[in-house]
């Protein structure tokens, strides 16, 4: 691993404790040039896992609180008469920062969740015909409640499909929840948090992940990997070719995060819950209880 890459995680590991694995899931996706929603319970750290990334990438950071009377115009924002000028001015929105935190998003209405499409997909927006470019890099974090408590709105599949993973932090281990316990306050902390790279590096490692060589049996293995899910009785739909473009791209995220300069099939294998779980509808959703559970049959396919 390249050693900024390395400081990043030591860092972040210093405020998020005992989860290295989801920290490196994260870094991951921002470097696939991904976005993240990370699905827990209230409380186990998903809005400082935002807060030490945005402190440790040197990013500009911005949080916005999703309710159910959020209207779209309260992300993107829009267009003021300024009477002074007699013209129509335009105003960002939070939206118009380097990471986004999307705190809650499933408590907001499916019409302001859907406003965030275009500047994930696109990185712009368009307000009454003409786009804004958002800034770069350009990463959001999502955090969503499980969909029994009460007040969420279920995210669509189309919005889904835009976050190139889907995370849990979980419960902490119990020496690290002692030292979260007898450590300081994780509020007081963040006020340390010490940039390890610059926007402009990490906009170099995005490129150079675009670079990592993945053979044509990798491919193959990828393209073996959508075609079960769409000939499997386990799933009523198979993986989209989007799907498959995302899984490559955070096989070599995760490549590149291990020092290599090529993709291996345990890439694919170690991202592919996280890739391509929420992406996948189970035939019998009664047995399914994790996405480790749902991607289990994908073991059937060889390896190369």
């Amino acid at each position: 691993m390249q050693p900024p890459l390395q400081q990043v995680i030591e860092q972040a590991g210093r405020f998020i404790l005992g989860k290295e694995h989801p920290i490196k899931l994260s870094l991951a996706c921002l470097l696939a040039r991904g976005h993240l929603l990370i699905e827990d319970l209230p409380g186990v750290g998903k809005t400082t896992l935002s807060h030490v990334l945005a402190g440790t990438l040197g990013l500009e950071y911005n949080r916005i609180q999703f309710t159910s009377d959020l209207l779209p115009a309260d992300i993107l924002g829009g267009t003021v008469y300024e009477r002074d000028s007699g013209a129509f001015t335009f105003h960002p929105g939070p939206i118009f920062s380097q990471l986004i935190l999307a705190d809650e998003i499933n408590r907001a209405t499916p019409k302001t969740q859907s406003a965030m499409l275009e500047a994930m997909e696109e990185q712009q927006i368009t307000i009454e015909g003409k786009s804004y470019p958002l800034p770069s890099p350009f990463f959001v974090i999502a955090t969503q409640n499980p969909t029994y408590q009460i007040g969420t709105f279920p995210l669509p599949e189309s919005q889904l499909d835009r976050f190139l993973m889907v995370i849990t932090l979980g419960y902490p281990a119990h020496d690290a929840e002692r030292a979260l316990l007898m450590g300081r306050e994780r509020r007081d902390m963040l006020q340390e948090i010490k940039p390890v790279i610059r926007p402009e590096e990490l906009l170099a490692l995005q490129r150079q992940v675009r670079e990592v060589h993945a053979s044509e049996s990798l491919i193959d293995y990828i393209q073996a990997l959508l075609a079960f899910s769409r000939h499997s009785p386990w799933y009523l739909t198979g993986l989209s070719p989007r799907a498959g473009l995302s899984l490559l791209s955070a096989s070599r995220a995760w490549a590149l995060l291990a020092g290599r300069d090529h993709v291996m099939p345990e890439d694919v294998q170690a991202i592919l819950p996280y890739v391509v779980a929420h992406r996948l509808q189970p035939a019998d959703d009664t047995t399914v209880h994790s996405a480790e559970a749902l991607v289990k049959p994908f073991a059937e396919v060889p390896i190369p």
